[in-house]
């Protein structure tokens, strides 16, 4: 894989505040990095010394193998940029800013024309074009603001909250186009909504208090909640004894927990030991006691769980860190 960003020890010191500290992290071409944090972690920070809008304290960037202290008007040709809140110029049309924009990358003519009408397509932004952009809804400043991050097919997008203020199906729109575009890029997409790291990103990171604590998959990251794979499983009420003595016996479970009593059930949670799926098993010795299941599923873990657990306690931090 080739890689597109390189983080090494990167940090970033505002007097006493340590914003950055000490992050080292690669993008290759054809991944989306989900870039996860509590408000405050260090996320914005990062993608601005990326982007050569700050410059590190301490350590290093390089895109496309360019240091970004070195020659950051070169990266910045390299990078499509959507920070925070999407800066624009309110008094501005979508047309005009773009036309703009388009003019500063080097576009003239012809092509400076065929690259906004592309964008324009690809954000839906053509029934708003001749509107000034103070007066569009915040979903629409956020399209005109990824329309001038894609306009000239940069090879590295940076995009920091994109779908902030869309509503679902626009959010579905951005979401695709960001699909879309993964395999001939390298895309961070920094976000608070935990479903769009499973929706988009092949890849995640947690950053808190400006340190890295995690790094993996979105399933690698699920599978660090205390519910990956266990069973939900309810039995009728003449059931519940002899279920919870036949299921606590199934090599390989670690304990049963009950969770709420339901219409003429009662509903269960199987835990299983570290790295053991027990379905198969546990079904299979219910079966043999007769015990009729009424509904069975596997809990995947959830991103949320995982994600309060690293950021909000120093032991989740550590686990985290040697995952």
């Amino acid at each position: 894989m080739t890689v597109m960003i390189d983080l090494e020890d990167l940090s970033k010191h505002f007097g006493d505040l340590v914003a950055v500290d000490g992050i080292s992290l690669s993008v290759a071409k054809g991944e989306v990095l989900g870039f996860l944090g509590p408000n405050g972690a260090g996320k914005s920070t990062t993608m601005k010394m990326i982007a050569g809008f700050l410059e590190p304290t301490a350590g290093a960037a390089r895109v496309s193998g360019i240091d970004v202290t070195d020659d950051p008007v070169a990266v910045k040709s390299r990078i499509g940029y959507l920070p925070e809140g999407a800066p624009t110029y309110g008094d501005m049309t979508p047309r005009r800013f773009l036309d703009f924009i388009a003019e500063i990358r080097g576009f003239d003519g012809a092509e400076r024309k065929r690259r906004i009408d592309e964008v324009v397509e690809k954000v839906i932004l053509g029934g708003v074009l001749d509107q000034p952009i103070e007066t569009l809804s915040k979903g629409f400043k956020r399209r005109v603001g990824l329309a001038q991050a894609i306009l000239h097919d940069p090879e590295i997008l940076i995009l920091d909250e994109p779908t902030d203020g869309l509503d679902p199906n626009q959010k579905h729109h951005v979401r695709a186009l960001i699909q879309e575009m993964a395999p001939e890029k390298a895309i961070i997409v920094s976000t608070h909504i935990l479903e769009e790291v499973e929706a988009v990103c092949s890849r995640a990171v947690v950053i808190a208090h400006g340190k890295l604590l995690a790094d993996g998959t979105p399933e690698e990251l699920m599978a660090m909640s205390p519910n990956h794979n266990t069973l939900v499983m309810s039995v009728g009420i003449d059931d519940v004894q002899k279920f919870a003595e036949t299921a606590i016996r199934v090599d390989g479970v670690k304990g049963v927990d009950h969770m709420e009593k339901l219409d003429g059930m009662e509903r269960f949670r199987v835990l299983p030991m570290p790295g053991k799926n027990v379905m198969q098993p546990v079904a299979e010795a219910l079966r043999q006691v007769n015990v009729e299941v009424r509904e069975l599923y596997v809990e995947r873990g959830a991103l949320d769980d995982v994600f309060r657990q690293i950021t909000t306690t120093d032991s989740g931090a550590k686990e985290a860190a040697h995952a």
